[in-house]
């Protein structure tokens, strides 16, 4: 079983945000997670957990006492010996005594929200640290031997080349083994996307994707997935079932389940959520949703879909379906060694390549 538990959280909403999320208000963190451990009480089957990923909003805006009783919450779990057990958090709300109650807990992984090391580009985003304060924050981590660390990085926000080569070099400094590589998305209830903000011009973006694909690559970073990129032996456990179309369970306000071939939703209204009112909808997915979701996710990993194992599942042969073949034809996917991936000189083209699948 992989778990997905949601705090939505924050100290400050960002502008480029669609999470549910809110600001931190103290007279609610109780009642939130109280709410939180009735709902895991009433769902939790006492299945083996491979993978606890705490997202958010910002986890690590609770104070240490409210995390505390967030970890204790989890204690539930009958977790794994190898268990990924990941936190998200914004730089500045991680200090010693949050580290140090992460490791006492069982973290293992910490996924930091960087976005960028640019002060211009962080004030945009309306981040609050700066780059001083990811080398500080990352240092931290690894004296608690908390060595498996990932930051998330935004490019497009500005047309600025040298903008993404010196972030990409900040990266490799801090010397860790994961990095979340987007492009700016603009959501239409999202900050940016209320005053109208645009992108840039794709030829700028799709320079700076290669520059970071490139670099990364000839640094010893595999591309692993569309967005994410590793060190070999530290690609996320918790992802990696995601884009394999494998069950998990989400708690929290929002969050999403997949079990028994349906896909359960929460709520992302906090009052029904405190009133214990958790489901907001459930949907059985027949065979053609789900061999489509398991095409359209697979396909996002670089290694790509393991055709003979797709064909035992669905009864089925996934060269013939939909317009594959073609495909294959026209250079976009190759078929080889019995997986089936998008070529790579397409990676970026993806989106256009998956939505043949929908």
């Amino acid at each position: 079983m992989y778990i997905y538990i949601h705090i939505p959280f924050c100290s400050h909403i960002c502008s480029y945000c669609d999470f549910p999320k809110l600001l931190y208000t103290k007279k609610y963190i109780d009642k939130y997670l109280d709410s939180l451990e009735r709902e895991i009480n009433l769902r939790y089957k006492g299945d083996l957990v491979k993978s606890i990923y705490i997202g958010g909003g910002t986890p690590t805006s609770l104070d240490v006492e409210e995390l505390g009783k967030l970890f204790k919450i989890l204690d539930i779990f009958n977790k794994d010996k190898e268990i990924e057990f990941t936190v998200e958090s914004n730089v500045e709300s991680l200090n010693d005594d949050k580290i140090k109650l992460l490791k006492k807990n069982g973290v293992n992984r910490v996924s930091l929200g960087v976005q960028s090391f640019d002060d211009n580009i962080l004030n945009s985003l309306n981040r609050f640290h700066n780059k001083k304060d990811v080398f500080n924050v990352v240092s931290k981590l690894k004296k608690n031997s908390i060595n498996n660390i990932s930051i998330d990085l935004i490019y497009g926000v500005n047309s600025d080349m040298e903008v993404i080569k010196r972030d990409v070099d900040c990266f490799l400094e801090l010397d860790i083994p994961h990095i979340s590589c987007y492009s700016l998305i603009i959501e239409d209830n999202t900050l940016f996307g209320i005053s109208g903000r645009d992108y840039i011009k794709d030829d700028v973006e799709y320079e700076m994707y290669n520059y970071i694909n490139n670099k990364l690559n000839n640094n010893g970073y595999i591309h692993y997935e569309v967005s994410n990129y590793a060190r070999d032996g530290y690609y996320s456990m918790h992802n990696l079932n995601y884009w394999n179309n494998g069950e998990y369970a989400g708690f929290g306000l929002g969050a999403v389940s997949y079990i028994n071939n349906h896909r359960i939703s929460n709520t992302r209204n906090l009052s029904k959520y405190l009133e214990c009112i958790y489901i907001d909808s459930k949907k059985y997915e027949d065979k053609r949703l789900r061999m489509s979701n398991t095409i359209i996710l697979g396909l996002r990993k670089i290694s790509g879909i393991n055709v003979m194992s797709f064909n035992e599942i669905f009864d089925c042969n996934l060269l013939d379906l939909y317009n594959v073949r073609d495909l294959i034809d026209n250079g976009m996917l190759v078929f080889k060694d019995n997986y089936l991936f998008i070529n790579p000189k397409y990676f970026y083209l993806s989106n256009e390549i998956l939505i043949n699948f929908i």
